[in-house]
This record gives structure tokens, sequence and C-alpha cells, in this order.
């Protein structure tokens, strides 16, 4: 991964983010930024061009509500990842207060409604930080990030190729479409709890999730 991985990592933030007209409108920039990764594979990079592809050209009502339908309905395919490490379990406040100062510390104030553990938002604070980091961090939550983008290859979805991505990014073993997939009840007992994202340093960065404090 080269020091442009931010560029990547935002892109990646934003294909994961609600397809309102604003990320409509970006979609030939960030396909520029997808088009030209050299921290993915051929396969990836198309499959990532045709989520992109397939957001610009499908009806924006039908896009919306797809969106909708896979990432604010059950747990299952959620991209608030502690849902998928604690559940409703009490553990999950204090690993969000956890992440939240992480953010804090690196001198990042979260903006808008999402919850500190959204992953786009994770990814936005990622686009700040060394690639050592973004390794780490990736890998420490691989298990969540493989569980859901096999659910979505399960739901043939092209959204799957984002969460591929991210695996590749961490260098870890990627997708599985022959993989079973738990019942959504069965998803906090199946998935291994364990610490999320350890702490580290943070350059100065202002990513599009965040206000600079100070």
């Amino acid at each position: 991964m080269r020091t442009d991985h931010a560029i990547f990592l935002r892109a990646l933030a934003a294909l994961l983010s609600y397809p309102d007209a604003a990320l409509r409108a970006a979609l030939p920039e960030i396909r520029a930024v997808l088009g030209e990764a050299p921290h993915v594979d051929a396969a990836s990079r198309k499959q990532l061009l045709a989520l992109a592809d397939q957001l610009a050209r499908g009806d924006a009502l039908d896009v919306e509500a797809r969106f909708v339908d896979l990432f604010d309905r059950g747990r299952g395919t959620s991209l608030n990842l502690f849902e998928h490490v604690h559940g409703d379990g009490r553990d999950r406040g204090p690993a969000m207060l956890d992440l939240r100062q992480r953010y804090l510390d690196a001198g990042l104030e979260p903006s808008g409604n999402e919850l500190p553990d959204h992953l786009p938002m994770l990814l936005e604070y990622l686009s700040c930080r060394d690639v050592a980091e973004v390794r780490e961090t990736l890998g420490d939550c691989a298990h969540v990030l493989r569980a859901i983008g096999n659910r979505l290859l399960h739901r043939r979805s092209r959204y799957a190729a984002v969460l591929g991505a991210l695996l590749e990014l961490a260098c870890v073993e990627g997708l599985d479409s022959h993989a079973p997939v738990p019942a959504p009840e069965d998803l906090d007992i199946t998935w291994e709890e364990r610490p999320a994202f350890a702490n580290d340093r943070a350059p100065p960065c202002r990513p599009a999730d965040f206000v600079k404090r100070g």
C-alpha cells in the first residue's frame, strides 16, 4: 500500500454511504480513484467499478431503497460494527466510548448522527493513519468485515466488493461465497467477542465525517 491509501479509503467509505444525490454526483471522481487504485488486484477493482456503475446508472429511488434494505434493516449486514460484536449487550456502550476517545485523541471530532463504530466513519478516520495502523485495525475487525461481506455475497449484492477490498488491504483471508451464514439470531454467539481497535497515534487530518478539534 502506498502513501496515497487515504484517498482510496475515502472512496470506499463513500461507496458505503447513503447513495443520495451528492454521492451520485461524486461518482465520476470516485470511479477515477477506484480505477487507478494500486492497493487491490484487478479483479477487485473491476468489482468496485461495477458497484460504482450500478449506483450511477440505477434509478435513484431504487438505489436508495436497496441501500436501506441492506444496511438499515436487521443486524446481519449492519455497518455499525459493534452490532456484530456486542449486539445490545452492556459492553457495547464502553466500546463505543473507547472508539470515540480514539478519534478525539487524534484531534478529530465526529460530526453528523452516525455512531462511532459506523464503518464509513472508521474508514474516514483510518484515511488519516499510517499503513501499519490501517492494516492492524482492519485485521482486528476482519472477522466482522468477512461476515458482513459473505452475507452480501449471499444476497448477490455488489456492495460485497467493498468488504472484500478492505480484507485485501488488511492482507487477510477474503470473502467466501460458499461460507455458511449464521441466522440473524445466532450472530452474537457465532462471532467472537474481542477488544476492537487498539489505540494509537494520529497525524493531523480532517476527513469528511469529522471536524478538527481545537
